[in-house]
């Protein structure tokens, strides 16, 4: 399991120019799921999520988490961050898990996020999304679990 998380101040996604999925500070998370994938990667992957700290303290360090800071979560399903780009111009597919059992993993992330976080918002599934974000920092992290 990959996520790509980004501090934001905003975040927003848009289906057929329609507001899915909007939020203000907090993180946007694009989320991807490789073919082993299981409920354990869905449960080490909302723990790491949930208390990666990040956000700055009282002393400018980064060293509270969404949860601290009361952010709210914008979870993206982006299938392309499992490609594998090691050879060629073209990146392949084959180390993404099936568009059947990704769909299943991330509505069960979903759930599992919003048992522990009370502000979360979702892009659509297999939907031609525009996703927008003002990116703080610019803070990005790489996740995997």
């Amino acid at each position: 399991m990959i996520c790509l998380i980004q501090r934001v101040t905003k975040g927003k996604v848009e289906v057929e120019q329609k507001t899915v999925g909007e939020i203000s500070a907090g993180l946007v998370v694009l989320t991807a799921f490789q073919p082993n994938d299981n409920i354990d990667s869905i449960t080490k992957m909302t723990h790491k999520l949930l208390n990666y700290r990040l956000f700055s303290d009282e002393n400018d360090k980064m060293n509270l988490n969404v949860k601290q800071v009361k952010g709210e979560l914008l979870l993206v399903p982006q299938f392309t961050l499992a490609a594998n780009t090691k050879s060629g111009l073209r990146p392949s597919f084959s180390s993404s898990a099936s568009p059947a059992v990704a769909t299943l993993l991330f509505d069960q992330f979903v759930e599992h996020c919003r048992q522990q976080h009370p502000s979360i918002q979702t892009g659509k599934f297999g939907a031609d999304m525009q996703v927008s974000l003002t990116n703080d920092g610019p803070v990005t992290f790489w996740l995997e679990v």
